[in-house]
């Protein structure tokens, strides 16, 4: 394959790679999805292909679409023991954040209620929402008519916006404010303090150090709070468990406010925050170690701030 070709394509592995990472919500499974395309753009009759961006779209957005479809991923997801994997801020692969749309289909939020949507649902919902394709050119992608095309985003917008219902962009400082007094509550032990920092239909999605073999979820004020505050109590099997103390630093996760527990320059854990009228509307817990390999490759190529506090 001469230069050109080669540069086409890695033109276009940005977007392709932010595109399969919606689609999949995994990091590792998105650079496989990208990888497999360029193997087939290597072996593709290149003359014929009249628009390589378009091209490149379809085969890529195909290929998650049969990872989405195939038997394994449709247990794990099915079962209910799934969850994103989280991108530290900065990360190319979370793509456009031009606009609110683009952003909130990105965040952990929508990429879990992504799940609930048909496969074909799914790419044409991100098709439109973050990348701003026509219906025509979705219809193209996903050999669909145009019809369907409405059809599908149309569904997939009402399901998400039913669960998204007042749910608006906040300004990154105030969300950090209340992270901030979230994290010190919760590191306090003020369990009554944490359920006032809390939205009335806040939720709680935790894979439990992915130690619980599923997905522990929480669906009232005194219930996230007990977690919260269990988690952040200090015992020996914890240290031990993460290798030491670790240091809590406040950083963005796919858009949103998040706390970051590091132990020797090693994240062990990410709890993203999402936040709403100046409380906290939902968080999602991981700390399955194959959950944050990419996290961890970008904290290791930056500089860290200074932890806002120890635990443990």
């Amino acid at each position: 394959m001469d230069s050109a070709a080669i540069d086409r394509f890695e033109a276009s592995r940005g977007r392709l790679a932010s595109l399969a990472y919606r689609l999949l919500g995994s990091a590792a499974d998105a650079e496989d999805a990208v990888q497999d395309t360029f193997l087939r753009w290597q072996a593709a009759d290149r003359e014929g292909v009249e628009i390589p961006e378009a091209w490149l779209t379809k085969v890529v957005t195909n290929l998650c679409l049969d990872r989405l479809r195939s038997a394994q991923a449709r247990h794990e997801r099915a079962a209910g023991d799934w969850l994103p994997e989280p991108l530290l801020g900065g990360d190319p692969m979370l793509g456009p954040a031009d606009t609110f749309e683009q952003r909130e289909s990105v965040s952990l939020a929508v990429l879990l209620l992504m799940e609930r949507l048909s496969p074909v649902e799914r790419a044409a919902y991100v098709l439109r929402e973050a990348f701003s394709y026509g219906h025509a050119e979705i219809s193209g992608i996903l050999d669909i008519t145009e019809s369907a095309s409405q059809q599908h985003v149309h569904r997939a917008r009402r399901r998400i916006a039913a669960e998204r219902r007042g749910r608006d962009e906040v300004d990154p400082a105030s969300a950090r404010r209340v992270v901030e007094e979230f994290l010190a509550a919760a590191v306090s032990g003020r369990t009554e303090r944490l359920v006032a920092l809390l939205t009335a239909d806040a939720t709680a999605v935790s894979d439990g150090f992915g130690l619980a073999g599923r997905l522990l979820r929480y669906r009232t004020r005194e219930r996230i709070a007990s977690y919260v505050r269990a988690g952040f109590k200090p015992t020996p099997a914890k240290r031990r468990l993460a290798g030491g103390t670790p240091a809590m630093h406040i950083a963005l996760v796919n858009g949103s406010p998040a706390v970051l527990a590091v132990v020797d320059d090693r994240v062990v854990g990410a709890v993203s925050f999402e936040v709403g009228d100046g409380r906290v509307a939902s968080l999602h817990g991981i700390a399955a170690a194959d959950r944050l390999g990419r996290v961890n490759q970008a904290w290791r190529r930056q500089e860290p701030d200074v932890p806002v506090m120890h635990a443990w």
